[in-house]
């Protein structure tokens, strides 16, 4: 049954409906890589669909930085579409008749999942900058208690995006028997210096808003409104392509015949990308960005196995779908066959596309045909094989 709680997003405190909420670990710590122990903590999820008797028909999805639980009807706060309404639903390629989808909101994210904004119980307060590190390690395994919670001993699927992607990748590795197909799309087995630097820049325009108060924005009744935007800018400019953006909005113009010789918006595109900044700031928490992209940073699949990724996936039973976009150059589609080599090193099960298109990163959210026909026929094929 879905839940009401109230969070903040930007300088104001709203009730949101959430979704369900688990508290996870009850009899048992999770301890996380950083060496902290958590334990009664709440995964905020939404499931589309039905499981059916013997459990073998659920899906589990994995979303992206700045994602959430709603992947697809409206979005309670945005009002919006879900994020992933062109894969899934009915009659789709993730297709709610047929199974059983479960998508949770990550550990430290802002939409009911365990995370800086809740309270903690030593403080009274926010934990804030308290919160302990999390890894994509951390993230996927409360995802498994969430799974185990279900009674699901065997997901069919383990699909998701960019860092969704990224968390694929890690179920193969670290629970190599615990599903029948993994589809990482538009992820790299690490994350590269340059991500890593834009990064930082979107980190430190959070850290330096006078607001941020040294992450203790919440307690302070305040919000660091324009560095979370900058932050987002920042961040989307990775998400796109030069091509698709000169094509989109080339040099045009805003609202004007005339240049204003001035720093206002002049362009299209600075409109734009002003628009989808304080957008952001209305439905994401400042703190809860610092430790999902420090995560993504921390993720390095090779140096955690020896520095050859074959390890890896050396006992993975799942069969493979791997998707890349020609013109990503946030993961690019080199990253993306440095696990189809791996893979095909162990003899996996694999099958691999890079999809031609000029919308970059962002293309897995969108409307393509190419990669939805993709994880169509992929699905056809793993349904066959599973349920027969």
């Amino acid at each position: 049954m879905s839940k009401k709680i109230t969070l903040q997003f930007g300088p104001k405190y709203k009730e949101y409906e959430v979704g369900d909420i688990v508290h996870l670990a009850k009899d048992s710590p999770l301890r996380l890589e950083c060496g902290a122990e958590i334990s009664d903590f709440p995964i905020a999820y939404q499931t589309y669909g039905t499981l059916n008797e013997d459990k073998s028909n659920a899906i589990l999805v994995c979303h992206g930085l700045t994602g959430d639980q709603y992947l697809i009807g409206t979005h309670p706060i945005t009002g919006k579409a879900g994020w992933w309404e062109s894969i899934a639903g009915k009659g789709k390629a993730l297709d709610t008749d047929k199974y059983f989808i479960i998508c949770p909101n990550s550990l430290g994210g802002c939409l009911g999942s365990y995370g800086p904004k809740h309270i903690n119980s030593k403080t009274g307060t926010a934990f804030n900058l308290d919160f302990p590190v999390i890894t994509i390690k951390d993230m996927i395994a409360a995802q498994k208690l969430l799974v185990e919670h279900f009674g699901i001993e065997k997901l069919l699927c383990v699909i998701g995006g960019s860092m969704g992607g990224m968390q694929v990748l890690q179920w193969a590795s670290t629970y190599p028997e615990a599903m029948h197909a993994c589809v990482p799309i538009a992820a790299a087995p690490r994350h590269s210096a340059q991500n890593i630097a834009f990064h930082e820049i979107g980190r430190q325009s959070i850290i330096v808003d006078p607001e941020f108060c040294g992450g203790n924005y919440i307690n302070e009744g305040r919000f660091p409104v324009n560095g979370l935007a900058v932050a987002r800018m920042t961040a989307h400019v990775t998400y796109l392509s030069e091509s698709g953006l000169q094509r989109k909005f080339g040099r045009n113009l805003q609202d004007r015949s005339e240049k204003s010789y001035g720093f206002e918006a002049d362009f299209q595109i600075e409109s734009y990308l002003r628009h989808q900044g304080m957008a952001f700031v209305e439905r994401f928490d400042p703190n809860s960005y610092l430790y999902i992209t420090r995560a993504l940073d921390y993720f390095d699949m090779i140096e955690d196995n020896g520095g050859d990724l074959r390890n890896a996936f050396s006992h993975s039973t799942a069969s493979f779908c791997i998707i890349s976009f020609s013109s990503d150059w946030l993961f690019p589609t080199s990253e993306a066959k440095k696990v189809v080599r791996a893979l095909a090193a162990t003899a996996a099960d694999i099958s691999f596309m890079e999809i031609q298109t000029d919308k970059g990163h962002d293309a897995f959210l969108l409307d393509e045909p190419l990669f939805i026909n993709a994880i169509e026929g992929f699905m056809k094929k793993i349904h066959k094989k599973v349920l027969g």
